[in-house]
């Protein structure tokens, strides 16, 4: 089970999340990184937050939650 909340627009992701191996990791890291770059592109800016982003993203997605935008 895993629990969101919003703390100043911010996706907080209260789950375990775990990699099964490098490869696995590695796979997480390219997709929050191509997703990341979308997100760079539509807000016209670089992110400088982008490892919580990263973060909140490849959490998300091994949940099966709410991707972040």
């Amino acid at each position: 089970m895993s629990t969101t909340e919003t703390r100043a627009n911010e996706a907080v992701i209260t789950t375990a999340t775990t990699f099964g191996s490098a490869a696995d990791l590695t796979g997480a890291l390219i997709r929050a990184a191509i997703a990341h770059g979308e997100h760079e592109k539509r807000t016209g800016a670089e992110d400088p937050n982008w490892p919580h982003w990263y973060a909140a993203y490849m959490v998300a997605e091994q949940a099966g939650t709410e991707l972040p935008v």
